[in-house]
């Protein structure tokens, strides 16, 4: 292989680039922003914040990859007594456990499912209309949509599965994804790639090799000049709270009445906090018709259940609204093979959270990064077998 340009330098342009130098071709990333790392970039300062949760599933592909090349680094466990505090929001009031139909629902794997119906109608019929909203609102905390039971059944059921399953599978990294990013671009520069960042890419590069294009879907969208480069996507307002730490708050609150989630991150990781603080994330989903006020008001009313006098104690905030950017739902009679290709043809591939391959959640990225590489490879040792 002569040359692969790869075009973003998140986690699936890191990928495609280390996958790609591993297999001995010559690689030149290229990234718009001063930093690498896209939406798995943790902010500089006191508060270390992601962009998001970003959660490492144990039990997905990425997770073999990262830990065969010594990556993954060191972990966050969670104290017991911090997983004790797990909240729930239901009719009102906060409890310590579920309903106990939800549970049993969780246990349903991902192929009893239906693709063709909705999450809500088919839970209804296996579980009960309760159970089956209940089960709706805890599953944005893996798809970040303001009405997951309007999704394919199929696609709702493989993230709630996932996020419920008993030991968990989310595991978060001590320091925040920034950590990984820097592991992740040491590894690729040790293997010889050329990282350019601040170095914009509005024209498809003209390369004397594949290029792959690992940006967000819009973005690629413009790059190619390719409207139908669409997907449905959620659209969630995160909102960052630092405050002064108090012995009993909840580790995470989950509203089960309707899509949110807040989440105390130093619970596992004090790191990401000054001493004596402690940092939260609400991820509260909106509808196309609401706005980022509608989401702050909600994540305020859980707070003021749940973080006794959390305004007085409140030390810093934002609040953001992620639109597009927080991968790809599916609707009913859809799945991942449906979205959009990764194989763009004349030597062209596209990778993201928001493209044709499976996983949940970043490992959607992870995935079709290997691929798109996998596909250049084999497409350039069948052009030197025609020559």
């Amino acid at each position: 292989m002569k040359h692969i340009t790869v075009v973003g330098g998140g986690f699936a342009g890191l990928t495609a680039a280390i996958t790609a130098a591993e297999a001995g071709s010559r690689v030149t990333l290229h990234e718009a922003h001063h930093t690498l790392g896209g939406r798995a970039r943790t902010a500089e300062g006191p508060y270390r914040t992601n962009e998001g949760p970003h959660a490492l599933y144990r039990g997905g592909p990425h997770w073999t990859w990262l830990k065969q090349r010594d990556l993954l680094g060191p972990l966050a466990p969670l104290p017991l007594r911090e997983a004790a505090r797990f909240r729930f929001h239901r009719a009102g009031a906060l409890r310590r456990t579920p309903p106990l139909g939800f549970l049993r629902h969780t246990l349903c794997t991902a192929d009893q499912a239906p693709v063709g119906t909705d999450f809500l109608t088919w839970a209804t019929r296996v579980a009960g209309p309760t159970a089956a909203r209940t089960a709706a609102a805890f599953s944005a905390v893996a798809l970040f949509h303001h009405d997951p039971g309007s999704l394919s059944a199929r696609f709702v059921q493989e993230r709630l599965h996932r996020a419920a399953a008993l030991p968990p599978e989310a595991h978060y990294l001590r320091g925040g994804w920034g950590q990984l990013v820097d592991r992740m671009a040491a590894r690729a520069w040790d293997l010889g790639v050329r990282i350019k960042t601040s170095s914009r890419v509005d024209t498809l590069p003209l390369a004397d090799g594949p290029v792959v294009v690992a940006t967000s879907l819009p973005a690629a969208a413009r790059l190619l000049g390719d409207p139908g480069l669409t997907w449905d996507s959620g659209r969630t307002v995160l909102f960052d709270l630092a405050l002064r730490t108090r012995a009993g708050d909840p580790f995470v609150v989950s509203d089960l009445d309707a899509p949110g989630w807040i989440e105390r991150f130093t619970a596992q990781d004090p790191s990401l906090a000054p001493a004596g603080q402690q940092l939260l994330q609400a991820q509260l989903p909106i509808a196309p018709g609401q706005s980022k006020a509608d989401g702050v008001a909600h994540a305020e009313r859980l707070l003021d259940l749940a973080f006794p006098r959390w305004r007085e104690r409140t030390l810093w905030r934002r609040e953001a609204v992620s639109t597009g950017r927080t991968g790809a739902v599916d609707r009913p009679g859809t799945t991942w093979r449906d979205r959009p290709a990764i194989d763009r043809g004349d030597g062209v591939y596209l990778v993201g959270d928001q493209v044709a391959a499976p996983g949940v959640l970043s490992e959607v990225s992870f995935t079709s990064a290997v691929e798109a590489v996998s596909l250049a490879l084999r497409a350039h040792r069948l052009d030197l077998k025609r020559a």
